[in-house]
């Protein structure tokens, strides 16, 4: 990788947090210790998605390297080898996708910096759906194209990262 990636800030959630927090980093078929990273980094537990599992509040799921992670009622998550999204594999829209159709307007979904265009359809069906469909200011993101494909794609609500973690916690 050549860039930082953005990370909101997690860090700052609260260990009883009343959601589960599910998050795609483009990594393909190469290993990620972004579960332990993130486990260590902030107050939430983190773990790589396991197919079938129940997803529980205060908990972050992340998308296993070159699986995409869905979510389905009555909670759970599905792990799929399946096709390349926008040439990468996990992808983003496939989890957006399916946690709009799962749980409507309560999701929350946020774009933050990446290559490519991925995130942009499945936070318009988030949209679509009731829930909230939030973008990086691609401004400030340190790799633009996907906060820009996303507000490209219809208008959601552009903010700095340091207003993100504030504009989750009070939907």
């Amino acid at each position: 990788m050549t860039a930082k990636p953005a990370i909101l800030s997690i860090s700052a959630t609260e260990r009883d947090c009343a959601a589960a927090i599910a998050v795609v980093f483009h990594v393909g078929p190469y290993p990620s210790h972004l579960p332990e990273i993130l486990s260590w980094h902030g107050k939430l537990p983190a773990v790589f998605g396991e197919d079938g599992a129940v997803l529980e509040p205060g908990r972050i799921y992340v998308a296993p390297p070159d699986q995409h992670m869905m979510l389905e009622r009555p909670g759970r998550i599905r792990i799929v080898s399946g096709s390349p999204v926008h040439h990468t594999r996990p992808a983003v829209d496939p989890l957006f996708a399916s946690a709009a159709a799962t749980f409507g307007s309560r999701v929350v979904g946020v774009v933050l910096s990446g290559r490519g265009t991925d995130g942009a359809t499945g936070l318009r069906l988030i949209k679509n759906h009731g829930g909230l469909a939030l973008v990086q200011d691609p401004v400030e993101a340190p790799v633009p194209q996907m906060p820009a494909a996303a507000f490209a794609q219809d208008d959601l609500e552009v903010l700095p990262i340091a207003q993100l973690t504030r504009r989750v916690a009070d939907f």
